[in-house]
């Protein structure tokens, strides 16, 4: 696949959402997509299938494929290429099967529909291509409706409906995005395994760099709606030329070493509002006057291995940014409380209606604490979490709060202990009403728990934006006006507005971009310093353990397996659960010296 000067713009304007992308992707390579939140990434994923969202057009370029023009192909031409030449795996594979159907005849009807006449017998392509992604081609399998499998499931029976039909070109948007690390690695070696054995060009979307790092022969950068940095995933990871991509890498949090993780301030201009100069300029640390005069080239550096967006690329080349930073991680990690804990969890067994989901649990929280509760999709971190809040009430056993046990159900709690423990749900999108403002959503806990004036609620929920790294601006906005990473802070902000004693996150990364979700950690971090603040954290990225967590607890089927230090569980793991997830993990050391790597050994070396 060749695409050249693509361009897409508003409908009925000419206001660019990207432009001047050009790419190719030969047989059997996986190409990178990267970039934060709004940069273009599923723009250009969904034009290389001659398709566009509502209220957008594609104005210019080619997508040549098999010697034909995608974006020249009537709709009739399209639909036929759609599935069998080209496929589509997109983000949210619970939303993209439909739920009323059967997976076994979805994809019956997927091969029906678009493969081509010499294909073998239906009933045998299904059992080779679930195979193929790791799947037993069991009755049970087949009768299931979408609902009725996990997410990891239900993405391999996506794949295996992309690959179904033997494409030529396969186009991954976000496919890995909330799965569990064991999930996450046989997704990603299946694609790596399919795209090799059947020649299948594959352009993989995702914020996902240690994802990259590991699957992707090369890497293209996005930004603003322009590609700022294309080349092999090996030059660009060590040696980045932009630098927006280094303080992409910068951002990476790494199972191997603790790290304070550096996100970037400001925000990528969007469509209307982009600078006549350089798009980064506004947020780039190395900016000089002429970035601002005109729109930069590509250019070649690093002896031509890739070619950046940067009138200092060439200079910039192997900068060494960052060491000062790792260096104070591990002192930003000290000072936890280790007296009578805040919260204490004892003999935990979890239920929902008959079947049993937690056994045994045990766990504590210090004051002053980040305690992390990571496993598999299905291995109950998500119901410990409910169930310690009071917002699944099916448990025996004890819980308690500054050594006051609290009952299973929180509507039979007190509002002091109601009060001094908040939830923040991980998604933001759906956790907060689209028809609230941000001022009444923060200022709702405060209304409930206190009996201050309307002034002061609404000086204090000022007072907590700011503390969430927000602004009163954004008081009189509505969550669809504000950025993933924005809605984040809102949500904690809410948690914050009542000075609660401990904070249970629930999985509030998995869903944002790596530089959102360093600020967002960071911010974390400084409210658990400069506050007090015990956080108990639901997550299944071992990653963004090391950069957060004092302690660290695994869960597997319901039971704890291992517990103590991050540091010891996550260097020097004993059970045979925990070894298996921490190798599951994408690691930049997929790549020979990646810089986070080379500047924590720097860091270590006498």
């Amino acid at each position: 696949m060749v695409v050249d000067g693509l361009r897409v713009v508003l409908a009925k304007s000419t206001v660019d959402v990207v432009d001047e992308i050009s790419l190719t992707v030969a047989a059997g390579e996986v190409v990178g997509l990267v970039g934060e939140s709004g940069s273009g990434k599923t723009t250009i994923a969904l034009a290389l299938l001659g398709h566009s969202r509502r209220g957008l057009a594609i104005d210019a370029g080619t997508v040549m494929l098999e010697g034909r023009d995608v974006l020249t192909m009537t709709p009739n031409e399209l639909r036929s290429l759609r599935g069998r030449r080209v496929s589509y795996v997109p983000q949210d594979p619970s939303s993209a099967l439909n739920p009323s159907l059967k997976v076994g005849y979805q994809l019956r009807e997927a091969m029906k529909v678009h493969a081509d006449d010499d294909v073998p017998d239906v009933a045998e392509r299904m059992a080779q291509v679930l195979g193929e992604v790791h799947l037993a081609a069991t009755q049970e399998i087949l009768d299931s409706y979408p609902h009725q499998l996990s997410g990891g499931q239900q993405q391999r029976i996506a794949l295996a409906m992309a690959f179904s039909c033997r494409p030529e070109l396969i186009v991954l948007d976000e496919p890995t995005t909330g799965l569990d690390v064991a999930t996450q690695r046989h997704v990603l070696d299946t694609v790596r395994g399919l795209c090799s054995s059947y020649g299948v060009a594959a352009l993989y979307v995702t914020h996902d760099l240690a994802v990259i790092a590991e699957i992707a022969d090369r890497v293209a950068v996005m930004y603003a709606g322009r590609l700022i940095e294309l080349g092999s995933t090996a030059a660009v990871f060590e040696s980045p030329a932009h630098p927006y991509t280094d303080g992409l890498l910068n951002a990476i949090p790494s199972p191997e070493i603790s790290h304070v993780l550096v996100g970037m301030e400001g925000q990528p201009p969007g469509p209307g509002r982009r600078p006549p100069g350089c798009l980064f300029e506004p947020r780039c640390p190395h900016a000089i006057a002429a970035c601002s005069a005109a729109r930069p080239p590509m250019v070649a550096v690093n002896g031509g291995q890739h070619e950046a967006r940067c009138i200092r690329a060439k200079e910039l080349v192997l900068s060494s940014t960052g060491v000062d930073k790792l260096a104070a991680a591990s002192e930003r990690l000290e000072g936890v409380n280790a007296d009578r804990p805040l919260l204490e969890v004892k003999g935990l067994d979890g239920r929902y209606a008959d079947k049993q989901i937690l056994f045994d649990v045990a766990l504590t929280v210090p004051r002053r604490c980040c305690v992390a509760v990571v496993g598999e999709s299905g291995s109950g971190k998500t119901t410990l979490a409910r169930c310690v809040t009071g917002m699944h009430d099916n448990w025996s056993g004890e819980v308690t709060l500054s050594g006051l046990q609290l009952r299973a159900r929180a509507g039979d709690r007190d509002l002091k202990a109601l009060r001094a423990m908040q939830y923040i749900f991980q998604n933001p999108y759906t956790s907060l009403n689209p028809r609230k403002t941000v001022g009444q959503l923060v200022e709702q806990p405060l209304a409930h728990f206190t009996k201050r004036s309307a002034k002061e609620r609404t000086e204090r929920v000022v007072d907590t934006l700011e503390a969430a790294a927000l602004s009163g601006d954004f008081l009189g906005r509505y969550p669809d006006q504000l950025s993933g990473g924005e809605r984040q802070r809102v949500a904690i902000a809410r948690a914050l507005i009542v000075d609660p004693e401990i904070i249970v996150c629930d999985e509030i990364t998995s869903a944002l971009d790596v530089s959102v979700q360093a600020a967002i950690i960071e911010l974390l971090r400084r409210l658990q310093r400069d506050r007090g603040l015990s956080i108990l954290f639901i997550t299944h990225n071992l990653a963004l353990v090391r950069s957060i967590a004092q302690e660290v607890i695994v869960l597997h089927e319901g039971r704890v397996v291992e517990r103590g230090a991050t540091d010891t569980v996550l260097s020097h793991p004993t059970d045979a659960y925990t070894i298996r997830l921490l190798e599951d993990v994408p690691k930049l050391t997929a790549l020979s010296e990646a810089p986070l790597l080379a500047r924590a050994r720097a860091i270590a070396t006498p």
